[in-house]
């Protein structure tokens, strides 16, 4: 694993580049909300980017605009989009000529998909603890691409019977896995939540 910057207008971001030998992917991995404490160090979303690794794919999870050493301030989520863009770029740069997923938890979910929706180079996508409760998600039943969740089944930014619904809607070929007993952070369900995300991910890599 490295330390890298990835180049973006307003600057750079810091990032974490964990690299593979013979990958089969590379990934993106984005981070919960920067205005509560969300940095690319979570306990999720490290665990998260360990479930790519382990499954032979190379993968970079970073700090959005605004947090730890990179630049520029919190744009809404508008700007992070761009963020995770310019992530994509890098890991389609290190690691050419394999298929190339996106991945996030919390407010890093909502900012993959919406990416995913709108660059044709994302083949697949792992959304960990999708606020439904928060935020309009209603965009990503315009998805066509593979699509995995990870759940909470006590989630507090979204009821998981609410999750349902809206994957209900999905056009895409998707699938839900729930960490049981468990809240949005995984408090004391981080291996649960391992396990989840070993299971996403192969369903993932299979579809």
């Amino acid at each position: 694993m490295s330390f890298v910057d990835l180049p973006v207008p307003h600057g750079k971001l810091e990032a974490l580049h964990w690299a593979v030998e013979h990958p089969r992917a590379a990934a993106i991995v984005c981070h919960p909300h920067p205005l509560h404490g969300g940095t690319m160090h979570n306990h999720v979303t490290y665990r998260l980017a360990q479930a790519w690794r382990d499954a032979q794919v190379s993968c970079v999870r970073f700090n959005f605009r605004g947090v730890g050493r990179s630049t520029g301030a919190h744009d809404e989520g508008r700007g992070e989009v761009d963020d995770a863009r310019a992530a994509l770029d890098f890991i389609e740069k290190e690691t050419p000529g394999v298929p190339l997923y996106a991945s996030g938890f919390s407010f890093g979910s909502r900012t993959c998909l919406r990416l995913a929706l709108d660059d044709t180079r994302i083949t697949k996508v792992l959304a960990v603890g999708v606020a439904v409760d928060m935020y309009d998600m209603e965009f990503i039943t315009a998805l066509e691409k593979p699509v995995a969740f990870i759940h909470a089944d006590t989630d507090e930014y979204g009821k998981l019977e609410n999750l349902r619904a809206l994957l209900g809607r999905l056009k895409a070929k998707h699938q839900l896995f729930v960490v049981q007993q468990s809240d949005h952070l995984c408090t004391g369900r981080l291996d649960a939540f391992s396990e989840q995300a070993k299971a996403a991910v192969a369903w993932l890599m299979a579809v």
